[in-house]
C-alpha cells in the first residue's frame, strides 16, 4: 500500500527522480503522508483537478524551529501566507477521501504549519523568498528496486498574472 506525501519542492523535482531520506530536496510539505490503497493515477487526477489553474505561490521563510518527537528536527518555519494555507486546505479536501485510515495528522487544517526541514548543508535562511512552482507527489515507500522516495508526478503551477 502506497504511503504518499504531497509536497512543494523549493526547486523543480522530475517524475521518477529517486533520493533517501538523507537527500531529500528542500520542500514545503503540503500535505503530510498518507497510506492509500487508491491507484496513483487517480491521486494525481484528484490532485490536479483541486489545483488547476492555481498560480505559484512566493512565500517568505521566518524563524527557525524544531519539529518531530523529540523536538530535534530543524526546520524554518514559513511566515503565514493565505495561498499556502488554502493549498493545503483544498489538497485535503480533494484527497481525504483516498486515504485508507483518514489520520488526523495528515489532515491538520488549522493546525497546519509550513515548514521546509534543514538538510545540511541546504536549507532557507529566515528572510528568505521562495517562489514555489511546482507540486509534487512523492511515494514515501522504499521499494525492492528503488533506493528511496520516489517522485510519482508533479504538476507546474501558472505563472502570476502582472497587472499592468
Amino acid at each position: 500500500m502506497p504511503r504518499l506525501v504531497v509536497v512543494l519542492p523549493v526547486e523543480p523535482l522530475r517524475v521518477g527522480e529517486r533520493f533517501t531520506v538523507a537527500e531529500w530536496p528542500l520542500h514545503v510539505t503540503v500535505l503530510p503522508p498518507f497510506l492509500t490503497d487508491a491507484a496513483p493515477g487517480d491521486i494525481i487526477h484528484a490532485i490536479r483537478a483541486a489545483v488547476l489553474g492555481r498560480e505559484s505561490l512566493t512565500v517568505v521563510a521566518g524563524e527557525d524551529a524544531l519539529f518531530g518527537r523529540r523536538h530535534n528536527i530543524p526546520v524554518t518555519l514559513m511566515l503565514p501566507h493565505d495561498g499556502l494555507t488554502g493549498l493545503h486546505r483544498t489538497l485535503v479536501a480533494a484527497l481525504r477521501p483516498f486515504a485508507a485510515e483518514p489520520d488526523e495528522r495528515a489532515c491538520t487544517g488549522s493546525g497546519f504549519r509550513a515548514h521546509v526541514t534543514h538538510k545540511p548543508p541546504a536549507r532557507l535562511h529566515p528572510g528568505a523568498h521562495v517562489t514555489l512552482t511546482q507540486l509534487a507527489l512523492v511515494d514515501m515507500l522504499p521499494r525492492a528496486h528503488t533506493s528511496g522516495r520516489t517522485v510519482l508526478a508533479t504538476h507546474a503551477f501558472s505563472a502570476p498574472r502582472t497587472v499592468s
